[in-house]
């Protein structure tokens, strides 16, 4: 039986529709909230207005502001310890990863609108408990933000606070030396929290949106312990399949490119860093660690999301092997009840209950549920539509799974480690 208050996955459409209505679209819903962060992160596009300015910020943030301070504000005169010789890779590196992700976060609520674009207007259909967690995951998300974003713009900041408060340029564009130091500080400081906090939003968007798949493959592997048919089970799965692949075609665009711009990136850093007569020390190439650290981190938070999710959608087999197996055991088994329990519990792996990476692998079965009218033939067939239909994110139709994390983890980080010692000596 389920637990009280737990509504089942496969409940009708119009219980559904009963238990939560929503409108498609309203200013004054739950993301209210995070459509002023935007507005004030001048990423919001909601009108023509909000628009022209949002493309003139990035403009200015990503351009403007970068290719004045190379090549203004560039003390080439200067001791050995505030010249920049790696800013040039540091700025493009940021700029093109910020053009990518404000590109396509503005095309994403353009054409879908924000609540669309983030399933908002699917909660609907879901559970209790989905909607539930979804909220508390995208309540947490800006918090996630800023506990990636913060720890590299500190590090920016004490970097860019003594390059200009030790004299990294005496140009007094303002007609004072002081003033016009402090003036160019605070825009550059502002141009690497805009474009950092710009592909962070969009790699935080992408992990709320795995986690609501996530959780909602968590409720869907619930129904193997309760009475249902195999046609409901078929048709909630292809609704989860259809979602993956939605945000599979939406965000495959971004990864891949994230994916080639980042290691390009990491590859111009690592010859630049690497020629005979470069002078590498943590004064000419700290910003440029910082930069280097921050890109990885935000094309991790990408692949994880994808992994997790992919892997998720492909235990939904392992769990349907499981169930059909020990209901065509008890099919023809005489046991007692009390060996049925024992053997079933045994089955579902109670003993690595506590591992978060196999929830979907542990749950318990019912033992009233193996002796289901369910032909051994539907089981069987619904099996073989698991093992030969596997769900998850893919882009262009390459699957991200673990294998593929792996691999690209393993040359992301051999590139980062090997930057990091030759800038600030960690090997």
């Amino acid at each position: 039986m389920e637990e009280s208050g737990r509504e089942s996955p496969l409940m009708s459409h119009t219980e559904k529709r009963r238990t939560l209505m929503r409108m498609s679209s309203n200013v004054h819903d739950e993301l209210q909230a995070f459509r002023r962060w935007l507005k004030w992160l001048c990423v919001d596009q909601s009108n023509a207005w909000t628009s022209c300015l949002s493309w003139f910020v990035f403009i200015a943030m990503t351009i403007v502001i970068p290719a004045f301070s190379h090549f203004v504000l560039a003390c080439t005169y200067c001791d050995s310890r505030h010249s920049r010789p790696y800013d040039a890779v540091a700025q493009l590196s940021l700029s093109g990863i910020a053009a990518i992700s404000f590109v396509c976060l503005s095309h994403f609520v353009r054409k879908y609108g924000l609540r669309r674009f983030l399933f908002f207007d699917k909660l609907r259909d879901e559970s209790e408990i989905v909607r539930k967690g979804y909220t508390k995951q995208f309540n947490r998300s800006l918090k996630l933000l800023f506990i990636f974003v913060l720890p590299c713009f500190a590090a920016e900041s004490a970097y860019k606070m003594w390059w200009y408060g030790s004299g990294g340029t005496r140009i007094s564009f303002l007609g004072n030396a002081v003033v016009s130091n402090t003036v160019a500080c605070i825009l550059e400081l502002c141009s690497w929290f805009y474009r950092t906090m710009v592909f962070f939003l969009v790699c935080v968007l992408f992990r709320l949106i795995c986690c609501l798949q996530i959780l909602r493959l968590q409720d869907f592997a619930q129904v193997f312990q309760a009475y249902s048919d195999v046609e409901s089970v078929l048709k909630e799965h292809l609704r989860i399949r259809r979602h993956l692949r939605i945000i599979s075609h939406r965000y495959r665009s971004f990864i891949l490119w994230s994916l080639i711009f980042i290691t390009a990136s990491q590859f111009s850093s690592l010859l630049m860093t690497t020629r005979p007569n470069a002078d590498v020390n943590v004064y000419h190439t700290g910003e440029l660690a910082v930069c280097c650290v921050s890109l990885l981190a935000g094309l991790l938070i990408l692949l994880r999301s994808a992994t997790r999710i992919t892997h998720k959608a492909q235990a939904v087999t392992c769990l349907a092997a499981k169930w059909h197996v020990c209901a065509t055991v008890d099919s023809f088994d005489t046991k007692t009840p009390a060996s049925d329990e024992q053997f079933i519990d045994g089955a579902s792996g109670t003993e690595d209950s506590g591992d978060e990476d196999d929830e979907l692998d542990n749950c318990k079965f019912d033992p009233s549920y193996v002796y289901s009218t369910i032909s051994f033939q539907k089981r069987q067939a619904l099996v073989t539509y698991f093992e030969n239909n596997r769900a998850g994110i893919t882009i262009y139709g390459f699957m991200i799974d673990r294998t593929t994390l792996h691999t690209i983890f393993g040359i992301e980080m051999s590139l980062v480690l090997w930057l990091l010692g030759k800038t600030v000596g960690i090997s």
